[in-house]
This record gives C-alpha cells, structure tokens and sequence, in this order.
C-alpha cells in the first residue's frame, strides 16, 4: 500500500503533537526537588519553639518531663534563684494533679508566676514584684464576655512582656476572657465548638521550615498546608503568604511568606549580615507560628487578617492572663467558677484549665533552655 506525501505529513505532525501532549503533562505530573532549607554548616536552621532565644544547633530533647531537664540545666549555669523558683513551679504542677476543677487554677496559676520568674531571673529580665495583671466580673449574666482582664506595664506578667517584646499601654490594657480563650491555640478546637459562629482563627500546616533561592541570595519561610486546608479560600485567609507555583500543589498546597531576608551563604557558611538579617525575620515571623504541646509536631498559621477578637500577644503572656483571672475566682469567689463551669462555656473552660499547664511548661522550658522538647517513644 503506498501512501501519500501529505498523509505522512500528517501523521508525523499528529505524533509530534502526541509527543509534546506527552511532555507537558509529565512536567505537570513530575514531583519537583523541595526548595532547599538555610543550614549553617550541615545543620539545617529549623523553627524553633522558642520565641526570643532559639538554639539552633541542638537536636530535639526527647523526655516525658521538663522538669528535670530544665533544673538540670539552671545548676549548670548555676542559677540558684532561678532555680528555686523552678521548684516552686513544679511543686505547684504536681499539686495541681490531684485538685478538682474548682481547686486547680489557684495552684496552677501559682505554678506559671513561679515559672515566669524562674524565666526572667535566668534570663536578667527586671519586673516589680505585683503580679501585673488583674480581674473583674461586669454586671450581667455569668458568661466569658463579662470576665474582664486587665493587663499593667508594672509587674511579673510585664516582665514576661518585656521578655517577649511585646508592649503595654499606660495605664493598663483590657481583655475579655473570652477574646482570650479565642487566641489560645491549644483550645481552639474546644472554643469554635462552643461558639460555632466565629471563624477559624489558627490555619494547621503539615511542615514549615525556612528555604532559600541560591541565586538570588534570599531566604523566607514555606509552609505545607494540610490537604483539607490545600485551597484558594484558605491562601485567602493567611495575609501575606502566596501559593508557591513552583511546586506541583495537586495533593496539597506549598504556600511562601512573601516578604524574605537577603541570605547569602556560599557552601552553608552564612556571612555575619545574613544571620543578623535571619534572626531578625525570624523573630517577626515566629510570632504568628503557634503551636501545640503534643506527641506530634502540631504547628498553626495564627490569622491576621480578621477585625474582631484578635489579641496581638503571646500565648503565655495570654495563658498567664486567663488563668489569673480563674485563680481569683477559685481563691475569693468559687460559687461565680462553679457557675462558669456549669454554663455553656464549662467544658472549654476545663479544657483551658487542664491543657494550660502542659502548654505554658513546654513554652518556658525552650525560653529557658532553648532546645526542644518531645515525649519519647516518638520518631522525631
């Protein structure tokens, strides 16, 4: 059978047709090489848990109990009254385990201001003696709303302020304890099903660490939303992160921070200006990264692009806060905590009640310390 010139032609146009077809979707298909992460030497410089004095050198501590390890620590650096206090937090920890519900936020408050002071001793931070923050009920039904907080530029919550860099306004500063519940993320779960009508305020992601683009020596952060949250209304939501169009993102969505640091450093050895530019952006950046003490790596994008119930502070400036205001109740006047507990609000209010320890401990025990911490029995 003979066939024609120009049927020829067109089948070799169909197959080079065919065979670009085939290229362009194995390029979509095809699994890019992660962004490579900023390292110092062979050490890769991970997001730490601590907020202002992060060890990046160290591998993660794995231990069931902080407790040991951080006095252990204060006695090598011989720390003596810092290292008191640390006792005195954690007698008040182990107190706390056997009290109920109405009992445990006086000793569990007195285990955060003990271990606030074990911080800021250790770390030379000055604070007054007052404990810095106080509370009130407004007139009105027993609910969170009318809980009021109000926050002083004198005293230990404003030395732990003063630790983390965040600011007071002369005179005081005032919260709802509800407003704080909401900016709590190891309760957040608890705190958008006992009020289903506000928003999600904390954005969960699978992995994020900081990367860099060799060329054009800048470095930022990068984050793996989980598949669920891998979608244009959750980019929407995260103020300043983009979609990073240099992965595939068909399973799931590799978003950037828009805004980097100039990183220059040839073979991993960083020069002095990009570290400092480093620890800079590491420190605007790392306050809205919160996460959960948990057996797993637990990390949260905290919104914020919304216009109400947002509280520019910390989580332990805040847990400090909240449980202060339980600790009066439970010491002056039980019967308004038992109403609290008995109300809507009572099992998010336990769940604060309990969970708070374990998170505020980890907390300081990395601002202390510096390092990590994982229970063991866990692949880190």
């Amino acid at each position: 059978m003979t066939i024609d010139r120009r049927t020829i032609t067109r089948l070799r146009e169909s197959l080079y047709k065919n065979t670009k077809d085939i290229k362009e979707v194995k390029e979509k298909i095809k699994v890019k090489e992660a962004r490579p992460s900023i390292k110092k030497g062979n050490n890769e410089i991970p997001v730490r848990k601590a907020v202002i004095n992060p060890n990046f050198a160290n591998k993660t501590v794995l231990t069931d109990s902080t407790w040991h390890y951080v006095e252990l620590f204060l006695k090598e650096q011989k720390e003596n009254e810092a290292l008191n206090y640390w006792y005195q937090a954690e007698n008040f920890f182990r107190a706390t385990q056997s009290l109920d519900m109405l009992s445990k936020p006086l000793t569990s408050y007195y285990c955060f201001l003990n271990a606030t002071k074990a911080l800021l001793t250790f770390r030379k931070v000055g604070y007054n003696l007052k404990h810095g923050v106080s509370g009130e009920s407004s007139s009105g039904r027993v609910n969170l709303q009318n809980e009021i907080i109000s926050i002083y530029p004198r005293g230990v919550l404003s030395g732990l302020c003063n630790y983390l860099r965040e600011s007071i306004t002369t005179p005081k500063e005032n919260y709802t304890l509800k407003d704080i519940l909401y900016n709590l993320e190891y309760i957040h779960r608890a705190y958008n099903m006992t009020y289903t009508n506000q928003p999600e305020l904390f954005i969960p992601v699978e992995e994020i660490r900081f990367v860099h683009d060799k060329d054009r020596k800048v470095g930022w952060l990068e984050a793996v939303l989980e598949p669920q949250y891998s979608n244009q209304a959750t980019i929407s939501k995260l103020e300043g992160y983009s979609l990073d169009n240099y992965y595939n993102n068909s399973d799931f969505y590799v978003i950037r921070r828009n805004k980097t640091f100039n990183w220059d450093a040839p073979r991993n050895a960083p020069t002095a200006t990009s570290l400092d530019n480093f620890k800079s952006y590491y420190f605007k950046n790392r306050r809205n990264l919160r996460y959960i003490f948990s057996p797993n790596k637990l990390w949260y994008i905290k919104r914020s692009n919304l216009t109400n119930g947002i509280i520019n502070r910390s989580t332990l400036t805040l847990t400090f806060a909240a449980m202060h205001r339980l600790s009066e109740m439970s010491r002056y006047d039980p019967n308004t905590l038992d109403k609290h507990l008995s109300n809507t609000a009572g099992w998010l209010i336990s769940e604060f009640i309990t969970k708070s320890a374990f998170q505020f401990i980890d907390m300081i025990s990395s601002e202390i310390t510096g390092d990590d911490f994982r229970v063991t029995g866990f692949r880190t």
